[in-house]
């Protein structure tokens, strides 16, 4: 089976093209952050070359742009090809099956997040509610419930 899912914002816009039959495409490459930070105490990020085709392509086309956090889920798959110099080059890329975009353009106005200047705060929590205490609950009768 191969499968990926990945969450990461855009490093770049997506780049539109369109196949001679005229099938849309986007190319983008999205970074992913490590669970876990390095010796200095920095989170690293991987970046990650997408591939989106036909209508998936053009949503990205449309709406995405860098810096938005997307969600990402498709496959994985690698080639080769020769360079000018005759070297052979192996190029691995995630074919877009499914994207979400997980953040509005208000959030991110736009703007790319930086990766290099240390570990990034975790995103915000909504306030819970206390649990309730012993003080908090009323005693009732089992002859006043209504079942």
């Amino acid at each position: 089976m191969n499968k990926v899912i990945m969450i990461g914002n855009l490093a770049n816009d997506p780049e539109a093209r369109t196949t001679q039959s005229g099938i849309s495409q986007s190319t983008f490459r999205i970074a992913v952050q490590r669970r876990f930070a390095n010796q200095q105490g920095v989170r690293e990020a991987d970046f990650f070359t997408v591939i989106a085709w036909r209508q998936t392509a053009d949503f990205c086309n449309r709406y995405l742009s860098k810096g938005r956090r997307i969600a990402v889920e498709g496959s994985i798959q690698n080639r080769s090809y020769d360079a000018q110099d005759g070297s052979k080059r192996y190029v691995t890329e995630i074919i877009a099956e499914n994207i979400e975009a997980l953040s509005s353009r208000n959030e991110d106005g736009g703007q790319p997040r930086n990766y290099d200047n240390g570990p990034t705060p975790p995103p915000a929590r909504p306030a819970q509610p206390a649990p309730p205490s012993a003080n908090d609950f009323t005693e009732v009768d089992d002859d006043e419930l209504p079942f």
